[in-house]
This record gives C-alpha cells, structure tokens and sequence, in this order.
C-alpha cells in the first residue's frame, strides 16, 4: 500500500515538472538580450536606458557597428510592470539598418502607465 502511494506520488510530481513552458532563462538585472549572430555581424549594443517623459515611459539603446558593410538588425523593447511581469500587448518588431562604422540610437516608448523596467532583444 505504501508503494502505491510512493509511486502515484512521484507520478504526479513528474506530471507537474512536465507542464512548465520553456523559458529563455534570463536574470532579473539583464536588460540586453542579443542573439549570437549580432555579435558576429560586428554590432556592439548599450543596454537600454529608461526615464519617464509626461508621464510615459521611454527606452533608448546605443548600437554600433564595427565593420565596414552595414548591418539590418531587427529589435523589440518588453516592458516589465514593477512586480516583473510582462506587459501586453507586446510592441511590434522594428527594423534599422545600422551603416558601416558608425552608430544608432533606438528608441521605444511603452503605452502602459505601470511600465516600471524594459529589455531590448536584439536579432538578425
């Protein structure tokens, strides 16, 4: 009797682990999320910045490129309330062409009054 209950246990532990969604594991203090091909293409990025204009907060990050040929990069801001939940709906993914040495700036602004944290993701 003792083993049924051991083993319908463990059964229903295993079932609970299963149902997680898979996550980019990411710590709370990362701000800057790029894939490996960005640095490969030659773009170093700032982590994003964040002030409150009226109210409303806004985002900007630095990238530059470091080669000779310029680079498309697609990016998207996320915006985290204070408690570290995302906020939806998500921004649109943007587009910039970055020239050869030389740099841009990004900007984002979110449409939530409760915007309290960003993360730009960076990709190619």
């Amino acid at each position: 009797m003792t083993n049924g209950r051991v083993a319908l246990w463990l059964a229903a532990l295993a079932l609970v682990g299963c149902s997680s969604r898979p996550t980019i594991p990411v710590a709370d203090d990362q701000t800057l999320v790029m894939e490996s091909s960005i640095l490969a293409s030659g773009i170093i990025a700032q982590p994003p910045t964040l002030s409150t204009q009226e109210l409303q907060p806004s985002a900007s990050s630095r990238l530059f490129n470091e080669r000779q040929q310029p680079v498309t990069v697609h990016y998207r801001f996320f915006w985290y309330d204070a408690r570290g939940l995302e906020m939806h709906p998500l921004e649109a993914p943007r587009t910039v062409t970055i020239p050869g040495n030389s740099g841009v700036t990004l900007y984002g602004s979110a449409n939530y009054l409760g915007a309290h944290s960003v993360r730009l993701y960076l990709y190619l």
